[in-house]
């Protein structure tokens, strides 16, 4: 990429290197009518695709920015495609090993991830949930601080390994400073690109597969909190990320 920017290219990154690079931009096209405008578009040449879960927290914030809400928190239930080729390979072996009564590898996640739910992997995990969990919160923050917005238009973010191969599950939950319907909630939400289902279907892991938006079921409101709501919703993590690079590079080629 280097030797392309000193050819005077201009670049979309979908590998994640430009997050480290402080004159890089993350962009989510979609969210351009409901923030402030991005700072120096014009005049940078390096911008990045954030990756599908931080995609997600941008998008549910800016949507219900609106409401100002005094607390929004989202539960990420990570595929282990995310972790690459490798994370699929040791799924897949330690499904069909415990099925057939047989020792599991543990060397991508030094643990048992299929049929099971981890809030935290092994300690020689390469990676760790902490880590990637960090790394969402942290490219949400500076995405939303690159449209002017404060550290309290943050939610606050958990990550959760699941036992699927693709996409990302998540739910999320929200305190609206106001009283408000499912109605208008909604309404938020279809404006910022996201898919609502109003025929009483639920999204899942294997229903978005190949789905280039953010999918999300009814809105419902909590039993117990006048102002709070639930969402539940599911997206194709490298769909996703893959159409938001893709719509970055339309818009340069736009202007």
């Amino acid at each position: 990429w280097e030797q392309a920017a000193r050819a005077g290219a201009t670049l979309v990154d979908l590998s994640g290197a430009f997050a480290a690079l402080r004159e890089s931009q993350p962009w989510i096209p979609a969210l351009d009518g409901l923030l402030p405008p991005p700072k120096e578009i014009s005049g940078s040449k390096l911008f990045f695709s954030p990756p599908a879960a931080t995609l997600v927290a941008c998008t549910l914030a800016a949507a219900l920015g609106p409401l100002s809400p005094s607390r929004l928190s989202i539960v990420f239930l990570q595929p282990v495609s995310e972790r690459g080729a490798a994370g699929i390979g040791e799924l897949e072996s330690q499904t069909v090993n415990l099925l057939s009564f047989q020792p599991i590898s543990q060397t991508v996640y030094d643990a048992q991830v299929a049929f099971n739910l981890l809030g935290r992997v092994g300690a020689e995990s390469r990676e760790q949930l902490g880590g990637a969990r960090a790394a969402i919160s942290r490219g949400v923050a500076r995405y939303l601080a690159s449209r002017g917005l404060g550290t309290a238009a943050i939610p606050a973010v958990q990550l959760v390994q699941a036992p699927v191969f693709y996409s990302y599950g998540f739910t999320a939950y929200a305190d609206a400073a106001t009283p408000a319907d499912s109605a208008a909630l909604e309404k938020l939400l279809v404006a910022a690109g996201i898919s609502v289902e109003t025929d009483g279907t639920s999204p899942s892991n294997v229903s978005v597969a190949g789905e280039s938006h953010i999918h999300v079921a009814h809105v419902e409101a909590d039993p117990s909190v006048a102002t709070g709501w639930w969402l539940w919703g599911a997206a194709d993590n490298v769909r996703l990320a893959a159409a938001n690079a893709l719509r970055i590079a339309e818009k340069l080629l736009a202007s």
